[in-house]
């Protein structure tokens, strides 16, 4: 942060992604190393979701954390049975 920068920058530093000193896009790089974009993707919005849901709107924040986790869950699971794509699972 340089001495220009607000203290509660909204768009490169907002205060509700940072937790312990640990801003949650390092924490989501962490998390997101060496898995398949679709799963990584659904990794970093969980962790997004449940990292800051205290901070904004609790309870939207919390079952949006649950869509992207239950989305992960259909990927492994189709992964598993061989089966590549939601709608291929479905039938």
């Amino acid at each position: 942060m340089t001495p220009d920068t607000p203290k509660n920058d909204l768009v490169n530093h907002p205060r509700h992604y940072t937790k312990g000193g640990v801003e949650c896009i390092d924490a989501l790089d962490a998390a997101t190393v060496g898995k398949p974009p679709d799963e990584a993707i659904c990794v970093a919005n969980v962790i997004k979701y449940l990292w800051r849901y205290e901070e904004k709107e609790p309870l939207r924040s919390l079952q949006s954390a649950r869509w992207y986790l239950d989305r992960l869950i259909g990927k492994v699971r189709n992964k598993k049975l061989g089966k590549w794509s939601d709608q291929e699972a479905a039938t």
